[in-house]
C-alpha cells in the first residue's frame, strides 16, 4: 500500500469520528431534556482547543513518537465518548447533565489535539519520503472531508425500526436515526478505535534529538502576540475572533432548528425534516469544492474582499435559516448549505494564507496558532455561550410549537444582523490595499 494511500485513510478516520456527533448532536441532547445546555457543550471543544494541543504538541516533540501518540489520544477520546453512549444508554431522559457533560469534555480534550497530530504525521511522513508536501498533503486532507461526510450520512441513515437496527433513505415515522440517539456516540468512538490500532502501522515519525525544544510559551504562541502591536494584524486577529464566533453556530443549532419541523403537521414527512443530517452534509460537500476557488480569488481580489465575501456569505447562510423550511421552502436549505462553503472555506484557508504570508519566518508557526487560538478558542466558545442564550430566550423557553418556529427564525436573524455588523465594520476598519497579479 502507498504512503499516501495510508496517509488519506488516517486522514479518511480522523474526521469520520468527529462527523459521527459533531452535527447531530443536539438532536440527541435535546431528545434528553438538555435542548438549554447545546451551547455549553460545543463551547467546551473551543476551551479545550485553546491549551490541549500545544501540550500534545510538547509531548509530541521531547517524548513520543508522533503517530504513537496520535493513536493514545484516539483510544482515550473512544473511551470516554463510549462512556458517554454507555451513560446515555443506561440513564435515558433521567440523564445528568454534570456526568455526560464532564465525560464529553474528557473525549474532546483527547479528540482536539489529533487534528494538528494526524497533519504533523502526514508532513512528517511525506517529508521524509521527499514528497512535496504542497502538492501531496491537500488531496489528502480532502479525504478527510470526505469520511466526515461519510460518517454524517451513516448516522442519518442508520437507526432503529421498531427495535430492529435498519437503514433508511425516505421519511418513515416508524425508523428512529442514530442522529437522535446515543448512538452516534458509539459510531464515533467505534471509528476511534480502529485509527487507534491503524496508528500503528503508521510510519515511524523519529523524535528530533537534535532541535530546540518548545518550551509551553512557544507552544501555545505567545512570542507572536507581538503581532498585535501593528495595526493591521492587530485588526486582522480582532476581527478573526468576531467572525469565529459563528464558525459552530449550525453545528450546535442547525439539526435541532431543521429536526423540529418534524412537529409540524405539514413538514412533518418531508424528506429534509426526517434527514437534518443529510441535508446538512451538503455543507461539507461545498467545503470541499470551494477549496479550488481560494487560489483564483485571493490572486484576483486580495485577501480583504475574499474576507468580506466569506463574512456576507454568514449573514446568508443564517439569513437563509431564517426564511427556508424543508417544504416548498428546501432550497433555501440547500443554498444555506452551499454558501457554507465560501463561509467557511474564505475566512479560515485565506485567513491562514495572509498570516503565513504578512508574518515574519521565525513566527510564523506561533502566529497560526494565535490565529486558530483566535478563531476555534476564543471566538467559538463565546459564540456558542452566545448563540445558547439566545437560543433558549427565543426557542427553548418557549412551549407552544408555533412560538418555538417564531423563535428559530427570530435567532437566526440575529446571528445574520451580528454577521452583517461585524462585515461593515470590517469593511470600514481592516486597511489593506491589494496589488492584482497578472499572469
Amino acid at each position: 500500500m502507498s504512503l499516501k494511500l495510508r496517509l488519506t485513510i488516517m486522514s479518511f478516520l480522523q474526521f469520520a469520528v468527529w462527523g459521527a456527533y459533531l452535527t447531530s448532536m443536539g438532536n440527541y441532547l435535546a431528545s434528553i431534556g438538555m435542548a438549554s445546555k447545546i451551547g455549553l457543550f460545543y463551547a467546551v471543544q473551543g476551551v479545550v482547543s485553546i491549551f490541549m494541543p500545544a501540550i500534545m504538541g510538547i509531548i509530541a516533540d521531547r517524548w513520543i513518537p508522533v503517530q504513537r501518540l496520535l493513536g493514545y489520544c484516539h483510544a482515550l477520546a473512544a473511551l470516554f465518548i463510549i462512556a458517554a453512549g454507555y451513560y446515555g444508554a443506561s440513564s435515558g431522559e433521567a440523564a445528568d447533565f454534570y456526568t455526560l457533560f464532564t465525560l464529553y469534555t474528557l473525549s474532546v480534550a483527547f479528540y482536539m489535539p489529533t487534528i494538528a497530530l494526524s497533519n504533523s504525521v502526514s508532513y512528517t511522513v511525506l517529508t521524509n519520503n521527499n514528497y512535496d508536501t504542497i502538492k501531496a498533503f491537500p488531496p489528502i486532507r480532502t479525504l478527510g472531508t470526505v469520511g466526515f461526510i461519510c460518517a454524517m450520512l451513516f448516522v442519518n441513515f442508520s437507526g432503529f425500526t421498531l427495535g430492529n437496527f435498519d437503514f433508511n433513505f425516505s421519511a418513515n415515522n416508524d425508523f428512529v436515526s442514530f442522529q437522535n440517539t446515543y448512538h452516534q456516540f458509539y459510531v464515533s468512538g467505534f471509528l476511534g478505535i480502529v485509527l487507534f490500532l491503524y496508528s500503528f502501522t503508521l510510519p515511524n515519525c523519529e523524535i528530533n534529538k537534535t532541535e530546540g525544544k518548545k518550551s509551553l510559551s512557544d507552544a501555545l504562541g505567545l512570542k507572536a502576540f507581538a503581532l498585535f502591536k501593528e495595526r493591521k494584524m492587530a485588526v486582522f486577529f480582532i476581527f478573526s475572533m468576531l467572525l469565529g464566533v459563528s464558525l459552530q453556530i449550525t453545528n450546535g443549532y442547525a439539526n435541532p432548528f431543521i429536526t423540529s419541523f418534524k412537529d409540524i403537521p405539514e413538514f412533518a414527512s418531508t424528506w429534509g425534516a426526517n434527514n437534518a443530517n443529510a441535508l446538512i452534509s451538503l455543507s461539507q460537500v461545498s467545503e470541499t469544492l470551494c477549496i479550488l476557488l481560494i487560489p483564483f480569488f485571493l490572486k484576483r481580489f486580495g485577501i480583504k474582499q475574499v474576507m468580506l465575501l466569506a463574512m456576507f456569505a454568514w449573514v446568508l447562510r443564517f439569513g437563509l435559516f431564517a426564511t427556508g423550511n424543508p417544504g416548498n421552502g428546501v432550497w433555501m436549505f440547500i443554498l444555506s448549505m452551499i454558501v457554507y462553503g465560501i463561509a467557511f472555506d474564505f475566512f479560515n484557508v485565506s485567513g491562514s494564507l495572509f498570516v503565513d504570508q504578512e508574518t515574519n519566518k521565525s513566527i510564523r508557526s506561533s502566529a497560526q496558532g494565535v490565529f486558530m487560538m483566535m478563531t476555534n478558542g476564543f471566538g467559538a466558545t463565546i459564540g456558542m455561550i452566545g448563540a445558547q442564550v439566545v437560543v433558549n430566550h427565543y426557542v427553548f423557553n418557549q412551549t407552544d410549537i408555533t412560538l418555538q418556529l417564531e423563535g428559530w427564525r427570530t435567532s437566526w436573524f440575529i446571528f445574520a444582523a451580528y454577521a452583517l455588523i461585524v462585515t461593515i465594520l470590517f469593511a470600514l476598519l481592516f486597511k489593506y490595499k491589494h496589488k492584482v497579479e497578472n499572469k
